[in-house]
């Protein structure tokens, strides 16, 4: 049985969730998010608290249970608090430069390379050397900032790249262990 499809998940003040046949749809101060959950779950609302329950247990009714909870809880925290992910780029002459929507991004490549920034998210700058993205959908700041941070990974011999702010990077000492 799913343990972490049996949460039950209060919704904060100011928080509204309905249920329409296979979708679970969530509104809140910073936006609205709608999600279409498997045949095999059930999904109640109670009192501002959400429930999974397996329409007919089976293994995959199980991990979608989990699944769903999961998905449903990053849907409330979104809607009502946010997420936000940092990167920060390490190395002589790395940066970013954010103009409206799009990010210019300097990583020791010839040029510069110019990602534009998906709707629904916004990015802020810091420093010329770091940036934060903030957004609702967890899965959509996650992945953006995972294609930023493709652009140049941090290498292990000098830890130069980009980097999600608070990554350890492992280093190692070349050429000298010989």
């Amino acid at each position: 049985m799913s343990r972490i499809g049996e949460r039950r998940l209060t919704l904060p003040n100011g928080v509204t969730a309905m249920i329409e046949k296979n979708e679970f749809k969530v509104k809140g101060p910073k936006g609205e998010l709608s999600y279409t959950f498997s045949d095999l779950i059930d999904v109640q609302i109670e009192e501002n608290v959400v429930l999974t329950k397996q329409k007919k247990p089976s293994k995959r009714a199980n991990v979608m249970q989990g699944t769903t909870n999961s998905l449903i809880n990053n849907m409330i925290i979104g809607v009502s608090d946010g997420f936000s992910k940092g990167l920060e780029a390490v190395g002589v002459g790395y940066r970013f430069s954010v103009a409206g929507n799009k990010i210019t991004v300097s990583a020791g490549y010839s040029h510069p390379i110019i990602v534009e920034v998906p709707t629904g998210l916004s990015v802020t700058s810091e420093s010329n050397t770091e940036i934060t993205i903030h957004g609702i959908d967890k899965q959509k700041v996650s992945e953006f900032a995972a294609n930023i941070r493709k652009i140049r990974e941090p290498e292990p011999y000098k830890g130069k790249g980009i980097r999600y702010k608070g990554e350890y990077v492992r280093r190692k000492e070349g050429k000298k262990a010989a």
